[in-house]
């Protein structure tokens, strides 16, 4: 049974619609979907959210976007989870996906963290890594010196809707991930494969426009 369910992302306007936060993304449709609004809790350090389900009403579902900037996601998650005596495999986890075309979606439970600085903090302050994570891809610029930049720009207009429907896809499966029923949530999310974006027009030119100088803890 999933009873937290926490999405990685930075805080602040200035990230709001960037590759980085497909994680509030998706927290925020499934909130959206069980009607609940999420409140800042300073002893989270998120924004949060308490879901009374009818068929579990003595495990409520916890939404959780840690406010902490994405580096520090972990001091997040423990706190809460530590408070509410979650388990690790109690805990799902949403967050971008380098690995993945802008579209495509899987679910895992444990492994590493492949270099995602929000996934390495929550390894680091729950000291497990059996949690699971729902990775939604926003593709890969080709070049690792890019990654840094890539992930804190906003993504074209075709992968932002393909990312978009990839989540709204994915609320299909969310009585299959709260009832804990992995394999089902799996085959939900996995069955189907969205045509892949179209790579973008090239330009005669560009006009250069100021870019984001992101905090260190951001990435």
């Amino acid at each position: 049974m999933i009873r937290l369910m926490v999405g990685l992302g930075n805080p602040g306007s200035e990230y709001e619609a960037t590759r980085h936060n497909a994680g509030f993304w998706w927290i925020d449709a499934v909130a959206r979907q069980l009607r609940a609004t999420l409140h800042p809790e300073r002893s989270y350090h998120g924004l949060v959210a308490r879901v009374n389900l009818p068929d579990r009403r003595d495990a409520p579902l916890w939404l959780l976007e840690p406010q902490t900037y994405m580096n520090v996601s972990g001091k997040s998650v423990a706190a809460l989870a530590r408070f509410f005596k979650i388990a690790p495999d109690e805990i799902l986890v949403a967050h971008d996906e380098l690995d993945l075309p802008p579209g495509e979606m899987k679910l895992k439970q444990g492994g590493g963290h492949a270099g995602h600085n929000g996934l390495r903090d929550i390894h680091a302050q729950l000291g497990a890594t059996d949690y699971w994570r729902l990775r939604l891809g926003i593709g890969h610029p080709g070049v690792k010196t890019e990654v840094a930049n890539y992930v804190l720009g906003k993504p074209m207009a075709e992968h932002r809707e393909a990312i978009v429907a990839a989540i709204d896809r994915s609320l299909t499966a969310l009585d299959a991930l709260l009832a804990g029923d992995m394999g089902k949530a799996t085959m939900r999310l996995h069955t189907t494969k969205p045509p892949r974006p179209k790579p973008p027009r090239p330009v005669e030119a560009e006009v250069a426009v100021p870019a984001i100088v992101p905090r260190k803890d951001a990435v």
